[in-house]
């Protein structure tokens, strides 16, 4: 029987249960699935429209491409590409349940004191940013602490582990330790698929998610057109939106609450047929 999980989200108890979806929202021209990219109002509204109508619990903002080698982008130019996704976003979808993605401090509280954010997704479990987990206790948020090595520039040279699966968890059980005692309530876990980790580390990780969600903690799962799939099946990112919805489907039997997508539509359809299937489970 699978536990109840919940997060807090502007005050109230939001379930986890159906697991959730969270719907890729780009500000950005470089990320490195060509169909997520949103460089205007125009198409950001476009994408806004299309979560909204499919059902999408969770909208993820992001305006800094973290892909390897992906180039520096300052303070300011990112504001700008998440400020504007935001203020759409308010526009076209009041009540969205809204993440920011951004591995820094300032980025995240201008999200939750203009924008009323719920959520922070930083890449690097505040690594990057000293002053990112003071920010998230103050602000009273929940943070999806995700587990990587470096930076977006070196962090495919850091791949060196004894033990993947263990490093991973025992980094990632520390640092939700230490958020737990600055007060951050809701910490929400992620293994880095495709952060600092060969192919063959990823499926390793993907193998023991159930070690992570046996935390009590929510744990969330991003693997969407990753290289993970398209590299060993000598295709392209374009190319691998089977290979996506195939793990995120294994994400959720082994333990995900919240998988984060490219592929909305397709997404919300694989996360309904297997809660009818876990449903079975409880009967």
């Amino acid at each position: 029987m699978r536990k109840e999980k919940t997060l807090r989200i502007k005050g109230e108890v939001y379930p986890l249960q159906p697991r959730r979806v969270m719907g890729i929202l780009n500000s950005t021209p470089d990320s490195f699935f060509s169909g997520s990219r949103n460089e205007d109002a125009t198409s950001l509204r476009r994408r806004i429209r299309e979560m909204k109508a499919v059902g999408v619990d969770m909208v993820d903002v992001g305006g800094y491409s973290t892909r390897p080698g992906a180039p520096e982008v300052t303070v300011a130019e990112e504001w700008r590409r998440v400020s504007v996704a935001l203020e759409v976003l308010r526009e076209e979808w009041e009540d969205a349940i809204i993440s920011v993605d951004t591995f820094r401090a300032e980025i995240a509280r201008r999200s939750v004191e203009q924008f009323g954010v719920s959520i922070i997704n930083d890449i690097s479990g505040g690594d990057l940013d000293k002053d990112m987990w003071s920010c998230v206790a103050e602000a009273g948020v929940a943070y999806v602490l995700m587990h990587t090595r470096g930076t977006p520039a070196d962090m495919q040279t850091l791949t060196d582990y004894d033990d993947v699966v263990a490093e991973v968890f025992e980094d990632l059980m520390r640092k939700a330790s230490g958020l737990h005692q600055m007060g951050v309530a809701d910490v929400i876990l992620d293994p880095g698929f495709g952060f600092a980790k060969t192919v063959e580390q990823n499926y390793q990780l993907l193998a023991s998610l159930e070690m992570f969600a046996d935390t009590g903690m929510a744990v969330l799962a991003g693997m969407s057109r990753k290289s993970m799939i398209w590299r060993p099946l000598g295709i392209t990112p374009e190319d691998s939106l089977a290979g996506t919805i195939a793990l995120h489907t294994a994400s959720l039997l082994k333990g995900a609450d919240i998988v984060r997508v490219h592929d909305v539509a397709e997404a919300v359809q694989m996360r309904n047929v297997v809660e009818m299937l876990l449903a079975q489970d409880n009967k």
